[in-house]
């Protein structure tokens, strides 16, 4: 049984993480360390992020179970394929990144008071992007930019981070160009992290962490 008040590790400068069997009930690893391009990669490689606000300190999680959405799964209701056979939106990838992210840290989320999406953590991320990890998706309405999505690409794991929408549909048409574009290239699935009924609405579903690391490991292979 899992221990919700088991204790968390306290990260210092060496570049490692505890077990993620470790994780309390909720999924927090660990406290601490930074977010330097090293320790990110290594934390997502073992099923590992950071989400924290800003007044925090830098906190770890490994949820289990875990939401992701297999891309031949993904759902596409009647409306939407509408909408994708007219061709409304035009999709790019990486042509406004640091765009993406700053629109995505001021999305409204109903609930959640201010954003998980630190300038910290747009630093790091935008220095991925530098190093070739990160991959924003953006979606067009003819000039202006009114969707999309960023996250890190693990080789064989898309690991989605976060979108935003500032016209209907516009967050879904990104996350489905994604999943199509993944089912090409034979990735293994796109890690959602967390559950929410809008992912399972469009097929995200609820699997272990084992089998997670399982599909982690394959991309090392």
């Amino acid at each position: 049984m899992k221990n919700k008040n088991r204790p968390i590790s306290f990260l210092d400068d060496r570049l490692l993480f505890p077990a993620v069997d470790m994780a309390n009930s909720e999924g927090l690893l660990a406290v601490g360390g930074d977010l330097s391009p090293e320790r990110l990669l290594l934390a997502y490689k073992n099923a590992i992020f950071p989400w924290f606000n800003e007044d925090s300190l830098i906190l770890w999680w490994s949820p289990d179970p875990r939401m992701v959405l297999f891309p031949e799964k993904i759902k596409i209701s009647k409306s939407m394929r509408n909408t994708l056979n007219k061709g409304k939106f035009k999709v790019t990838k990486d042509k406004a990144f640091k765009e993406v992210i700053q629109h995505c840290a001021k999305a409204y989320r109903p609930g959640q008071k201010g954003t998980w999406i630190t300038d910290r953590m747009t630093e790091a991320y935008i220095l991925l992007h530098k190093k070739g990890y990160a991959h924003s998706y953006e979606v067009w309405e003819g000039e202006t930019l009114v969707g999309g999505l960023y996250g890190l690409d693990l080789g064989h794991v898309f690991c989605g981070e976060s979108m935003f929408s500032k016209a209907k549909d516009a967050s879904k048409y990104a996350l489905i160009h994604l999943a199509r574009e993944l089912e090409k290239l034979n990735y293994a699935l796109i890690d959602c992290q967390l559950h929410t009924d809008h992912l399972e609405s469009l097929g995200a579903e609820l699997i272990s962490r084992d089998h997670y690391l399982e599909l982690l490991k394959e991309v090392d292979k």
